[in-house]
């Protein structure tokens, strides 16, 4: 590589991931990641035990990324960040270290919202999406619909008006007493169970909003009327139950990415979030894609989770506008996009 190459070094702290990457003009040379196992016995992530293990994974994990991609500090020429959504704790960790690390360099930091890298992570791989895409939005925090017209105009045209997608299958998860992350386990037990042996109902919403929390009282009333006639109603149906609340779930999210296709008139479709990784919601949209003749972008596992390759790529197309941060810049827990 010559010496005029741009070298962006990114850092993603917004929940229980501590990340770094480096970013060489535009193309993603790391993706380095520590997760926290210190939640699992919790049954979800405890804001303070996250925020501790930020401050024990960054330096480890920095460095890495910069080791690994075959540079020095120096030869660095911004340092980009989380600086929303996601837990404040978390994010003041990323925020502080990279308003540190930035200014003893003295070079440029580049702010990045979290929601914008997580559909920016499309642009890490080909195929790329084509101007204008619908992008589904899915993880623990936050269900949107975005059309996204360039790298860095976006729109929401449609979100949850209470729980997020990623939410209610955690929160169903812990129902059928499976442990956390719980998403992922209904997932796994859906592959072997009928999506249509319990009807759950599909929360209908005005637009394209989505509304997550009714699904969950469902199956809370009818797992307690069940299991009062059989208390081993759960552990003999447990494949049944994880692949119709599966069902439910990923069919409320299609109909409405259906309604937005069809007021847009944009068949470019991707996915991204943490949710994107779910093999039903993959296997539902790749089939609906096909039949409808969308062209559908998924990213690859490792980009659909919380990781700094996509705070890398969103911070490549800030730089090259120029859109920098001062060092005065505050973390935000809610951050629209």
């Amino acid at each position: 590589m010559g010496t005029n190459n741009i070298f962006i070094l990114a850092i993603e702290s917004s929940c229980d991931e501590t990340s770094a990457s480096v970013i060489a003009d535009g193309k993603v040379l790391n993706n380095i990641v520590a997760t926290q196992s210190v939640h699992e016995k919790y049954g979800g992530v405890v804001p303070e035990l996250a925020s501790r293990a930020h401050q024990e994974n960054i330096i480890p994990v920095v460095q890495e990324a910069i080791l690994s991609a075959g540079i020095t500090k120096d030869q660095l020429s911004a340092v980009a960040f989380t600086r929303g959504p996601g837990l404040l704790g978390s994010l003041l960790v990323g925020v502080s270290f990279a308003k540190s690390f930035a200014f003893s360099l003295g070079i440029p930091l580049i702010e990045v919202n979290h929601m914008q890298a997580h559909i920016l992570a499309h642009f890490i791989d080909d195929p790329k999406p084509n101007f204008p895409f619908i992008c589904l939005t899915v993880s623990g925090g936050h269900t949107q619909l975005v059309l996204v017209k360039s790298h860095l105009d976006m729109q929401v045209i449609g979100e949850t008006r209470d729980d997020a997608v990623g939410e209610a299958f955690d929160k169903t998860a812990k129902l059928l007493g499976l442990p956390y992350p719980g998403g992922p386990l209904i997932d796994k037990h859906a592959k072997d169970g009928n999506p249509k042996a319990f009807a759950f109902p599909i929360t209908r919403m005005p637009e394209l909003d989505y509304s997550f929390s009714g699904i969950k009282t469902a199956v809370l009333y009818f797992l307690r009327d069940q299991l009062q006639e059989n208390p081993k109603f759960i552990e003999e149906n447990l494949a049944d139950l994880c692949a119709s609340i599966q069902y439910s779930l990923i069919e409320m999210l299609l109909i409405k990415l259906k309604k937005a296709v069809k007021e847009t008139r944009v068949s470019e479709i991707a996915i991204a979030g943490g949710v994107s990784a779910n093999s039903g919601l993959r296997e539902s949209l790749t089939t609906l894609a096909a039949q409808i003749g969308w062209n559908l972008y998924i990213p690859k596992f490792e980009y659909c989770t919380d990781n700094a390759a996509m705070i890398a790529m969103a911070a490549h197309y800030k730089y090259l506008k120029g859109e920098f941060s001062t060092l005065d810049v505050a973390p935000l827990a809610k951050m629209k996009l």
